[in-house]
C-alpha cells in the first residue's frame, strides 16, 4: 500500500518537469531581451534625442521611461512565444482584444499626442529655444515631451500646448534665421512733402544701435489712404527676441521727433465732407 501512495507523487513531479523548463526558457527570452533593449537600444535612441533635441532632459527622460514599457512589453511576448505559453494567449484572445479596444478608445487623445510627439521629436527643425507662433499665440519653447510641448510668451506666462496642435496647425518660427525683418508703418498728409518723408525715415534707420546695415533698410508708399499717405519701412535687427521691442521704440520716439521738428503730421486727422440742407421752421 506503501509504494502505490508514493507512486502517483513520483508521476506528478515527473509531469511537472516540461513546466518548470518551459518557465526556464521563459525567464532566458525576457532576461535577454530586457539586456539588448536598455542596454543597447535604449542608449542608441537617447543619444538620437538628446542631438535633436538639445537642452531637453524632459523629452529625454519621457522617451527612456515609454521606450523601457515597450521594451518590457516585447519581451513578455517573446518570452511567452519561446516558452510555449501562445495557447494559454489563443485562449484568452477574446479578453485580450476587448481590453485592448476599451484602452484604445478611452486613450485615443492620448495615443494622438504621443504619435505628435514623436513626429516632433524626429523634426531636426523644432528644438528648445525655438520662438514659434501658432494659431493661439506665441513664445519660446521651454521643453518637449511626447505629449504636450510648454512655451512660455513674451509677457512672461507659461503654456501647455497638447502635441496635436503643434502638428495639426500651422507652425511658423519667424526668427529661425539669425536676423529678423521688422515692419513699420507711418501715415502723413497729402499736403506734406512725401520724398521728404521717406528721407526722414531712412535716415532714422542709420541712427538707431541695433538696426542692421545689412540687409540695407527700405523704405516706399505701402498705400495711398483715405486720411493720408502710408509710408512703409522695412527693416533689420539681430538677436530679436531681446532687441526688438526696444529698437520698435526707440524708432517710434525718433520719427515723432523728426517729423515734429520738420513740421510734418503722423497720423493726420480724419476729413469728411458733408453736405445736406439745413431747415428752419418759425414757431408761432
Amino acid at each position: 500500500m506503501l509504494r502505490t501512495d508514493i507512486a502517483p507523487l513520483w508521476v506528478d513531479a515527473w509531469s511537472l518537469e516540461p513546466l518548470f523548463v518551459r518557465g526556464a526558457w521563459f525567464l532566458v527570452a525576457v532576461g535577454g531581451v530586457l539586456v539588448i533593449g536598455w542596454f543597447v537600444l535604449e542608449p542608441m535612441v537617447s543619444r538620437l534625442v538628446r542631438r535633436r533635441n538639445r537642452n531637453n532632459p524632459t523629452l529625454e527622460e519621457a522617451i527612456t521611461r515609454y521606450l523601457r514599457l515597450l521594451i518590457t512589453m516585447v519581451a513578455l511576448f517573446v518570452g511567452v512565444g519561446i516558452a510555449g505559453f501562445t495557447g494559454f494567449l489563443g485562449n484568452s484572445a477574446l479578453v485580450i482584444a476587448a481590453v485592448t479596444v476599451a484602452v484604445g478608445v478611452a486613450g485615443q487623445s492620448v495615443i494622438g499626442s504621443l504619435v505628435s510627439g514623436t513626429a516632433l521629436v524626429v523634426d531636426p527643425e523644432f528644438n528648445v529655444g525655438n520662438y514659434i507662433q501658432w494659431d493661439g499665440g506665441e513664445g519660446e519653447v521651454t521643453s518637449i515631451t511626447l505629449r504636450v510641448t510648454r512655451v512660455q510668451t513674451p509677457d512672461g506666462g507659461l503654456v501647455t500646448i497638447p502635441n496635436t496642435t503643434l502638428t495639426d496647425e500651422p507652425i511658423t518660427r519667424p526668427f529661425e534665421q539669425d536676423d529678423c525683418r521688422v515692419v513699420e508703418r507711418v501715415t502723413v498728409s497729402y499736403e506734406d512733402d512725401i520724398e521728404a518723408a521717406l528721407y526722414l525715415l531712412s535716415d532714422v534707420t542709420t541712427d538707431i544701435d541695433g538696426i542692421l546695415e545689412a540687409p540695407r533698410p527700405v523704405t516706399g508708399i505701402e498705400e495711398l489712404g483715405d486720411d493720408g499717405v502710408v509710408l512703409r519701412v522695412d527693416y533689420w535687427v539681430d538677436d530679436p527676441l531681446r532687441n526688438r521691442f526696444d529698437v520698435r521704440s526707440t524708432f517710434a520716439r525718433t520719427v515723432k521727433d523728426r517729423f515734429e521738428r520738420a513740421d510734418m503730421d503722423i497720423s493726420p486727422s480724419s476729413k469728411r465732407d458733408l453736405e445736406g440742407e439745413l431747415a428752419v421752421r418759425r414757431v408761432g
